[in-house]
């Protein structure tokens, strides 16, 4: 039986349908390989991390009072010292050395002076010659006038002549005195021959250790000549650490006085809690590593009471990561922050549903790290793709690899 015309049209027809519909399932996309995670609830906290430093609170600088010669320095960075122990010794300092032409002249100096001295005593000798033969003069002229024989006036005479002769006594025995003292001045001039300190016992200044506490650093060891004002120690007391931490300005300010900080990174395994003390209220630019101006904040955190850092091992300037627990509930919607992207102006995310990727709008609230706090457009279970990339787009088949 030979087919009709219109059966073998049919025929045609119906194979080229079946021949486009088998090239166009060959040529469809394949579905786009993506990575997913589930809308959960768990504990958030929001918290802030960064590096800080261990430093004292309040340190003391002892340096000299006054020029001196100080004495050896027997204290050694990490001793521990006493309030009012003595912390090193400071001498008067040692006379420059002569050159040839000064020697000569304190030599001169010397002799000249020794005369002077001879002669005050010579004078001296004569004043006391002179003063008592005054005084034996006026007790004859005394007895005298007791038997009339001499008049009142003469007698008076006597007696001023005698006074007169004390006072030339006494001014040459400050003579002497005078003379001696240049004598010794000009001896001690040249005492000094090379500038080194004489072999007697000099008196020296005590200088003590105004706390109870450590020795941090010290600048002077050995003996020497020191200005006025020269540090020599550093001290401090390790009971007193406190933690430094320059955060970012935009993380400044979501810190506040006495917000809880977990403090790790230190080099034990515990944790050690504290808590905000002081923001400082002024900061200042500090240059990434990247080579980017950062505006950094110093926050200062107390440690908690009943924990002493010393005992630890800890000291000033040792590193620490210091957490700010911002914010912290139990049950909390939450998804990954990868998730998240912005389209149209608002945030949205890919959702997985019958292996289609679907743009739904959400509302994120607070973000902690890799995680982030959904507040509306899912719920607990929904399948989301995280880090999606060019090629996913609404109502995109996908396969989901975890």
């Amino acid at each position: 039986m030979t087919p009709r015309p219109w059966q073998r049209r049919l025929f045609w027809s119906l194979a080229a349908l079946t021949l486009l519909a088998l090239l166009a399932w060959a040529l469809r996309p394949a579905p786009v390989a993506v990575s997913v995670a589930r809308v959960g609830v768990g504990l958030f906290v929001d918290s802030v991390i960064e590096e800080g430093r261990t430093r004292l609170r309040d340190t003391w600088n002892v340096s000299v009072p006054v020029a001196g010669y100080l004495q050896r320095v027997g204290l050694e960075v990490g001793d521990e010292v006493e309030q009012g122990q003595a912390l090193f010794h400071l001498e008067p300092s040692p006379a420059p050395a002569l050159d040839p032409r000064s020697r000569q002249q304190a030599e001169d100096a010397l002799h000249a002076a020794e005369a002077r001295l001879q002669a005050a005593r010579a004078n001296l000798e004569t004043a006391r010659a002179e003063r008592r033969f005054a005084e034996a003069e006026y007790e004859r002229y005394r007895q005298l006038h007791q038997r009339d024989l001499v008049s009142t006036t003469e007698l008076d005479q006597r007696r001023s002549q005698r006074d007169r002769l004390r006072s030339l006594e006494s001014a040459a025995t400050a003579g002497v005195e005078a003379s001696r003292f240049e004598v010794e001045s000009a001896r001690a001039m040249l005492a000094v021959t090379s500038g080194q300190r004489e072999a007697l016992d000099h008196p020296a200044l005590t200088i003590r250790a105004p706390i109870a506490g450590t020795v941090l650093t010290r600048y002077r060891c050995c003996e020497g000549s020191v200005a006025a004002g020269e540090p020599i120690l550093e001290l401090g007391s390790l009971q007193a650490l406190e933690v430094q931490v320059d955060l970012l300005s935009m993380d400044a300010v979501r810190v506040r006085p006495g917000m809880r900080v977990q403090l790790t990174g230190w080099g034990g395994e515990t944790v050690l809690a504290g808590q905000v003390r002081r923001i400082e209220p002024s900061g200042f630019t500090r240059v990434s590593a990247l080579g980017v101006d950062e505006q950094r904040v110093p926050v200062i955190i107390d440690f908690d009471d009943g924990q002493d850092p010393a005992t630890l091992g800890l000291g000033s300037g040792f590193r620490v990561d210091a957490e700010f627990l911002v914010w912290q509930a139990d049950e909390v919607l939450q998804l990954p922050t990868s998730a998240l992207f912005r389209a149209d102006g608002q945030w949205a995310v890919f959702r997985v549903e019958e292996g289609r990727a679907l743009r739904v709008p959400v509302t994120p609230g607070r973000r902690s790290g890799l995680v982030s706090e959904l507040l509306d457009g899912l719920e607990v279970g929904d399948v989301v793709i995280t880090h999606p990339g060019e090629r996913v787009a609404d109502g995109v088949r996908v396969r989901t690899e975890g």
